[in-house]
């Protein structure tokens, strides 16, 4: 005996057809508010000459980091201006701030919250796990249904695809200070904003760092993918070689990727870390 369907996939289309139609005007102040954020990202990065934002770039590679970094940051954007990818990276760099800015400022106050209350931890875990498993591919959907195609919908993939690094490192920092501690800024009579602020953020933040490191990664692996649907940038580059099975003009893009990418590695994991002495 055959069960009948569960008819899950027209139920998921009438959520989003209802969505559609009384947030409509919602999505219309989100698309403007992105996209303003991206072109004007994207305009920053392009208002210097290329070898200027170079030197500023290695500058703070050097300052954050040691100088072999900045050679890097020096060596690799210069190869990128070189092989004529320079305004296509801007544009995916500007999409991966975008998409990483966002996904921090939503993500730490959710991992603030899972880590204050144990009910609010147990409804977002299965919804992270859930984020973290579901196949990149399937978010382009609902994001083009709700933004239309360009940059827009990449950036609200990018978000859902790369925020639950951020939540749940946020969480376990916080988590892991030690209770004695907390019991001491008790004693003294903090209150919850002072104890959060002044003790468990600063000590949880080498934590925090290494998922927002986390999310700076998964914002950058969904560049290829959102020029699927029209987000412009070096990924496009990529997806026309893949399509056109042009080898060389894929490589050189992908080297590009994988430049911003260490780069962006790099310095957001020394951020928070001391200058090292040489």
């Amino acid at each position: 005996m055959n069960l009948p369907k569960i008819p899950l996939g027209k139920g998921v289309e009438w959520i989003e057809n209802w969505l559609t139609t009384y947030f409509g005007p919602i999505f219309d102040i989100i698309h403007a508010v992105i996209g303003g954020m991206v072109s004007g990202i994207d305009a920053a990065l392009n208002f210097l000459p290329a070898i200027v934002l170079t030197l500023l770039i290695a500058a703070l590679a050097y300052w954050i980091g040691k100088w072999r970094m900045a050679l890097f940051a020096v060596v690799g954007l210069l190869l990128i201006d070189n092989l004529g990818l320079w305004g296509p990276s801007m544009q995916s760099l500007a999409l991966v701030l975008t998409a990483s800015l966002l996904a921090v400022v939503i993500g730490v106050p959710l991992g603030v919250l899972c880590a204050q209350s144990r009910t609010f931890q147990n409804i977002a875990t299965p919804i992270l796990d859930f984020m973290q498993t579901m196949p990149a591919f399937v978010y382009l959907l609902p994001a083009v249904s709700f933004f239309s195609l360009g940059v827009v919908p990449g950036v609200i993939a990018s978000i859902i695809f790369a925020i639950p690094p951020t939540i749940r490192l946020t969480n376990l920092g916080i988590r892991q200070v030690s209770p004695e501690l907390v019991e001491a800024a008790d004693a003294f009579g903090s209150t919850a904003g002072q104890k959060l602020f002044k003790l468990q953020l600063p000590i949880a933040l080498p934590t925090i760092m290494a998922g927002i490191n986390q999310t700076i990664m998964l914002s950058l692996s969904m560049v290829v993918i959102s020029s699927m649907i029209g987000a412009q940038g070096v990924g496009a580059y990529v997806y026309r070689a893949v399509s056109q099975a042009k080898t060389g003009a894929g490589f050189e893009a992908g080297i590009a990727i994988v430049i911003i990418a260490i780069l962006l590695d790099r310095l957001t994991q020394k951020l928070f870390k001391s200058k090292p002495q040489e």
